[in-house]
Formats: C-alpha cells, sequence, structure tokens
C-alpha cells in the first residue's frame, strides 16, 4: 500500500519520533545526570545564588514543557497505529465482535457495559470444562445454555444406560 506524503506534519512527526526515542535512551539520561552533577558541583563557585539556580530551573523548565509535547505526539501516532493494527484484528476474524471496531470512539459509559460483557464472558467460561471453549460477546449467552443443554442431555443418557 503506497502512502503520500505530506511536507508539513511529515517532518513534524518524524522529528518528534526521533526525539522521543531520543529522550528514552540511555545516553540521554546518562547526558542529562551529568548536566545536573556539574550544575550541583558549580554551586560553591557561584555561591549558591539565585541566577545559579535559576539556570537549572529554567532550563529544566523549558525542556519538561517541550517534550511533553513532542512526546504527546510520537504517543498519539503509535496509539493510533495500535488501534488500527486491533481493529483489522478484531474485522478479520469471523468469531470475534465487530462491536469492538473503533470502540475508541465510545464513551465511558458504552465500554463500561462493553466491559460488563466481559466479565460476564470470563464467568462462563470458568464454568467451561475445558479452557480450549471460547465465547463472543454476542453469543456468549446462547452457546452457553446450548451446551448446559447438550451436557444435561448427555448425562441423562448416561444414566439411562447404567
Amino acid at each position: 500500500m503506497k502512502t503520500k506524503k505530506r511536507k508539513g506534519s511529515g517532518a513534524f512527526e518524524k522529528f518528534a519520533t526521533h526525539v522521543s526515542k531520543a529522550a528514552g535512551s540511555t545516553t540521554a539520561f546518562i547526558s542529562a545526570f551529568i548536566i545536573v552533577v556539574a550544575w550541583a558541583i558549580s554551586g560553591p563557585i557561584f555561591n549558591y545564588s539565585e541566577t545559579w539556580q535559576l539556570v537549572i530551573n529554567t532550563g529544566t523548565t523549558i525542556i519538561t514543557f517541550l517534550m511533553v509535547f513532542l512526546i504527546q505526539k510520537a504517543q498519539n501516532k503509535d496509539s493510533l497505529a495500535i488501534q488500527l493494527k486491533l481493529n483489522e484484528l478484531v474485522a478479520s476474524n469471523e468469531y470475534s465482535s465487530n462491536s469492538l471496531v473503533d470502540i475508541e470512539s465510545m464513551t465511558e459509559e458504552e465500554m463500561i457495559i462493553v466491559q460488563k460483557y466481559y466479565h460476564k464472558l470470563s464467568a462462563l467460561a470458568k464454568e467451561d470444562e475445558s479452557i480450549r471453549k471460547s465465547h463472543s460477546i454476542a453469543e456468549a449467552s446462547e452457546q452457553h445454555e446450548r451446551k448446559d443443554k447438550n451436557r444435561t442431555q448427555l448425562r441423562t443418557r448416561n444414566i439411562t444406560k447404567k
């Protein structure tokens, strides 16, 4: 699949991605640590003045302020990519519930309703005799009732045969 590249947003996305990766590296941590140690060591030279304190406070505040936006941009892109991959998996599996595609657009209340269905699925799965059984949200109750009927019929047949 070919993608069309945009000049403006693509440059910022690349920049945000590279900075985010670099900021999370060991080299970045060691560099920041060395800067803080150098600043602390220079304290006696500058008599621990207000200017000396202001340097580290201003520097860290500016870097933190800018990094929040860069990291958030990179995180948003990664989140979207993960959501799209999960949507593809849900949509492509014939046994999965398509109601979960685009679930990130639901309200929190709607997500809580879906969560309750999954709790129900979990309870049904715990009742099954085999851990290899699977349930979908839409069919969980029907399948469970059908299985119970089949088990009851099998047990009844086994009892009558004895």
